[in-house]
């Protein structure tokens, strides 16, 4: 079975092979695991992976202390993990209470935010992970904020729809992180064939155009449209007055390419308060496998349901799963 590593596992396995120091080796580590597909396939690899991951705290635990900056990677929950980047002032702690009912520290003055932060984002029947990160500026961009951009399933960029300049910020930012081999597309984007090496890391990105409240004729919105429009999908928001919050949500699960699937014991009602949350393009085995390891070996036939296309019926193990498809194991 083949383990189907990503460009970027395979560019920051380069980059293992050039560490220094066991610090850098230790954070490029761990950022291997997150990029790791979770299968089968892995396991050997996960295992040799989290082997060199412990012998490396041993040596830095034994080892003087010495600051080699600071590592920000956060472990990944829930459906997926979204970071939330964007200027100063633009809105963003204002957006993720908004968006989860927690309480990041807010204000209107720059760099509320001092260091990334996980919250989770509540969306029908699953939660999101949000990572807000500190603003942004041309002056400062701390390698562990790029490192945890690389690593998330999705991004959101957060801008001031109020501020005059907000379109030269944003280029300004989008440049910067261009720089550090970071680009953000658009949901529908389609890699090139022949891709540079290293490859970039490429992120699904939301344009998240806050304050719209302070935009009521409109005139901020399309012009930050006229610039941006063809690389992002701008959404206008207002998380001070709620306006397009829930389309925000919807859109946000939409860019994680997930898919929930409701798991089914024979004679028994699907559990649909716990949905198994999975690759889009899943088939049938590999959710048996994410079921349980056992259960692919063991699987004879699953049954589905599907809205009024399919009830019940038996279905190949290859078959393609879609979100909120109910299927029945029988092994």
């Amino acid at each position: 079975m083949a383990a189907n590593l990503t460009p970027q596992y395979l560019e920051a396995e380069k980059r293992l092979k050039t560490a220094k120091i066991p610090q850098e080796r230790f954070e490029i580590l761990q950022e291997m695991m997150a990029l790791m597909p979770k299968h089968k396939a892995t396991e050997k690899l996960q295992a040799q992976i989290k082997t060199k991951i412990s012998k490396l705290k041993d040596e830095m635990a034994k080892a003087p202390s010495v600051k080699h900056g600071v590592s920000y990677l956060i472990p990944k929950q829930g459906a997926g993990q979204v970071v939330v980047l964007g200027p100063p002032n633009s809105g963003k702690s204002m957006l993720i209470k908004a968006l989860t009912g927690a309480d990041p520290e807010v204000g209107d003055y720059p760099f509320t935010t001092r260091h990334p932060a996980p919250y989770m984002m509540k969306f029908e029947n699953v939660r999101v992970q949000l990572i807000d990160l500190p603003p942004i500026t041309p002056e400062i961009l701390e390698s562990g904020q790029v490192e945890l951009i690389k690593v998330a399933d999705t991004a959101l960029i957060v801008v001031d729809l109020a501020a005059a300049d907000a379109p030269t910020v944003l280029e300004s930012l989008i440049a910067k992180l261009k720089d550090k081999r970071v680009e953000f597309m658009r949901e529908d984007y389609a890699p090139p064939e022949d891709n540079p090496d290293p490859p970039p890391f490429r992120k699904r990105t939301l344009l998240v155009a806050n304050k719209s409240d302070l935009d009521p004729g409109g005139e901020n919105r399309e012009t930050l449209k006229f610039f941006f429009e063809s690389q992002l999908t701008v959404l206008p928001v207002s998380a001070t007055a709620g306006d397009g919050l829930e389309d925000l949500k919807r859109r946000i699960f939409s860019f994680l390419n997930v898919i929930r699937v409701y798991s089914k014991v024979p004679g028994k009602k699907p559990e649909h308060d716990l949905p198994f949350v999975l690759k889009r393009g899943t088939t049938v085995i590999e959710m048996a496998r994410a079921v349980h390891k056992d259960f692919a070996e063991k699987l004879a036939y699953a049954r589905l349901w599907r809205g009024t296309d399919y009830t019940g019926q038996m279905i190949p193990r290859e078959f393609a799963l879609e979100d909120k498809d109910v299927c029945e194991l029988h092994l």
